[in-house]
């Protein structure tokens, strides 16, 4: 198993299915960690310490987002110049697991912002690790499904996280601290199991700059076309994606016409079901694109996919329409995700240098989830005082499509 991380992708050989299963635990077990706070545990304990503000949850969550988005570059440069990324998954479990437990026994809302930014650059440093080996050590007809795995295993961990953070919601310390044991138990485990797959026969050679680190952020579209315009459609579809996630509470009841707190239920409804249909999404799309060998068809699919959704939802007035349309949805995008990174790691520029520009590809996911959220306003101001989610859902489908047709008609080196 000691392979060149320069080899080419068709030389690598079959990973075997231990390394795999205990990868794919390890990203259940982090995804798990991180996104149970953001999406339960922190509102948990920021009404705890300032009951009514829940616009600090927005401050918080978006810092730290930030601060890693600066940092997973520089991250991934010190990454790709070591013998093994072992050293990165340790370092990202300790880092985060202390940070939620600072978080949990925080006094004051300042030493919790400051613990949730230190709990996401370790757990999202781990995130990104694993992403890493894939490009080091999954060769290309294995791609499909570990990418379909890997997105299957990042939404149920989160989803299981919740279940459990629930059952001992009565104990803040508790409701942090499960869900990261339980993330960084798996990622030792991983730690533990991998030795052979984490030596790397070949790291990057350019010494460490100032120069360096600032090129870490960018990439040069003409020499690397096809990671350019993999890069750009990824950029468009998140953004549609964006667009019509971010206020599906509102536009539920709206829709409902019912108050905003009454439609929790019929969003836990769509949900599950959701996420079942994410799972079917993620692993038959993984599937399909390593048994037919094409990955940009499947790319292409996965935007109509969601384009048929979107307009289903933009036109419903139901719960019955809603539900499909966001069924199709979520369909759409775990086929997207799981075929478009496994076209990620084939066009890869450099597989010595596969940390740092893993890192570039995640600006064209993390930057739509920032800038979506303050154009989608504009989108729905609606001139009668009715939000005018019609035209935010459309406007999502047309970015969607767009950026699958980005990928199917530009990207030339994949199938």
């Amino acid at each position: 198993m000691t392979v060149p991380a320069s080899v080419a992708p068709d030389v690598l050989p079959k990973a075997r299915g231990g390394f795999i299963f205990w990868m794919m635990a390890a990203n259940f077990g982090v995804a798990m960690a991180y996104v149970v706070p953001a999406a339960f545990s922190l509102a948990v304990r920021i009404d705890e310490l300032a009951p009514g503000r829940e616009e600090v949850l927005g401050y918080v969550t978006g810092t730290a987002q930030a601060v890693f988005l600066v940092l997973s570059p520089l991250i991934g440069v010190w990454s790709d110049r070591t013998r093994s990324r072992r050293p990165f998954l340790i370092a990202g479990g300790v880092l985060g697991l202390a940070a939620l437990a600072a978080i949990a026994v925080a006094p004051n809302l300042f030493l919790l912002g400051a613990g949730w930014i230190l709990a996401m650059l370790g757990w999202a440093t781990a995130a990104q690790t694993i992403l890493a080996l894939q490009a080091d050590r999954i060769p290309e007809e294995q791609r499909g499904r570990v990418s379909g795995f890997s997105g299957m295993t990042g939404q149920i961990g989160p989803t299981i996280g919740i279940g459990v953070a629930s059952a001992v919601s009565g104990n803040t310390f508790l409701v942090f601290m499960l869900p990261g044991l339980i993330g960084a138990a798996l990622l030792a485990v991983f730690v533990a199991t991998s030795k052979r797959e984490n030596i790397r026969a070949n790291v990057a050679t350019t010494p460490v700059s100032a120069r360096t680190l600032l090129g870490s952020y960018v990439f040069n579209p003409r020499k690397h076309p096809d990671f350019g315009w993999n890069w750009l459609g990824r950029l468009a579809f998140f953004m549609g994606l964006y667009f019509n996630t971010t206020f599906a509470t509102f536009f539920y009841a709206q829709r409902l016409d019912l108050p905003v707190r009454e439609v929790a239920g019929t969003v836990a409804v769509i949900s599950v079901i959701g996420l079942v249909a994410a799972t079917a999404g993620a692993i038959g799309g993984g599937y399909l694109s390593d048994k037919l060998r094409r990955r940009r068809l499947f790319a292409l699919i996965g935007a109509i996919f969601f384009v048929a959704g979107a307009v289903v939802e933009a036109f419903a007035h139901s719960f019955p329409a809603l539900l499909v349309g966001s069924v199709l949805m979520q369909l759409a995008i775990a086929f997207f995700s799981a075929v478009d990174q496994a076209i990620v790691l084939a066009v890869l520029p450099s597989r010595d240098e596969a940390g740092r520009y893993i890192a570039v590809v995640q600006f064209a996911h993390k930057l739509p989830s920032a800038v979506a959220p303050l154009i989608a306003p504009f989108i729905i101001a609606g001139s009668s005082g009715e939000k005018n989610y019609t035209l935010l859902y459309l406007t999502g489908a047309v970015l969607a499509l767009i950026g699958g047709l980005l990928v199917f008609t530009r990207v030339k080196a994949v199938r």
